[in-house]
């Protein structure tokens, strides 16, 4: 068994839009803390920044921009475009743990076909320690694509990947998708997350354009409304 593990393949997808700031020291951090058999694909949704540049100069095994804008799109592009037993999907302002590749190897070795971390911001502010403190809970109103998501190769196919036409709440459709038909697991473990959606507005503003697109989504509320109540509520680099 520790064998397999040591050989098991996984495939890091980040998906991309205008991230110069982070990619490069984020794709650093993620080559010095996996093995040689480990790629990074970056699926980007065609950045007008220097995103691009800053990926290929750190390394990457392979850059490009996705056909179809959107995280969804954009991260079932970069799976069609990998090898690894296991995909690893994180978005482009988290930081996994250094001990992400031996989590994520001994998950799938137990019996966990898919799963996410616990996060926490790169802030102190108290009120976002209570949103970091639920992450810990298997419900879905804890679960986000900022916690990062594993899933094994044949999992993601039986499932058909992200839906294309997801431009919002395509974290939530997936995991639901899971969890009716495998395990999922929370390693108990922490992603470090920017809070920069928070900075840009405010803790009261962000609560409540997630909690009102929450019940948009489970109300089964179009993409475009959902998409376009968000925008309306909020400033987020994402849109």
């Amino acid at each position: 068994m520790l064998q397999y593990i040591f050989f098991m393949t996984i495939s890091i997808i980040i998906p991309t839009y205008n991230e110069e700031a982070s990619i490069f020291d984020l794709v650093t951090y993620l080559k010095k803390h996996s093995d040689a058999a480990t790629e990074i694909i970056i699926a980007d949704g065609g950045s007008n920044d220097q995103t691009l540049t800053k990926a290929r100069e750190a390394g990457v095994n392979e850059v490009f921009i996705s056909k179809q804008k959107g995280r969804a799109a954009q991260m079932n592009a970069g799976a069609a475009r990998s090898s690894g037993e296991v995909l690893y999907f994180v978005h482009a302002d988290s930081v996994p743990p250094i001990s992400f590749t031996d989590d994520i190897k001994s998950a799938v070795m137990s019996g966990q076909p898919a799963g996410c971390y616990r996060f926490k911001f790169n802030s102190d502010h108290p009120l976002l320690k209570i949103n970091s403190f639920l992450t810990r809970f298997d419900r879905i109103m804890c679960r986000g694509g900022d916690q990062t998501l594993f899933i094994t190769r044949d999992l993601f196919k039986k499932l058909g990947g992200y839906r294309n036409d997801y431009i919002i709440m395509e974290d939530y459709d997936l995991i639901e998708r899971i969890q009716d038909s495998a395990s999922f697991h929370i390693i108990p473990k922490e992603v470090v997350v920017s809070a920069r959606k928070y900075e840009q507005n405010n803790y009261l503003q962000v609560q409540l354009a997630n909690f009102i697109v929450f019940m948009m989504y489970f109300w089964g509320s179009t993409q475009e409304n959902m998409l376009n109540m968000y925008k309306k509520l909020l400033v987020h680099p994402k849109f």
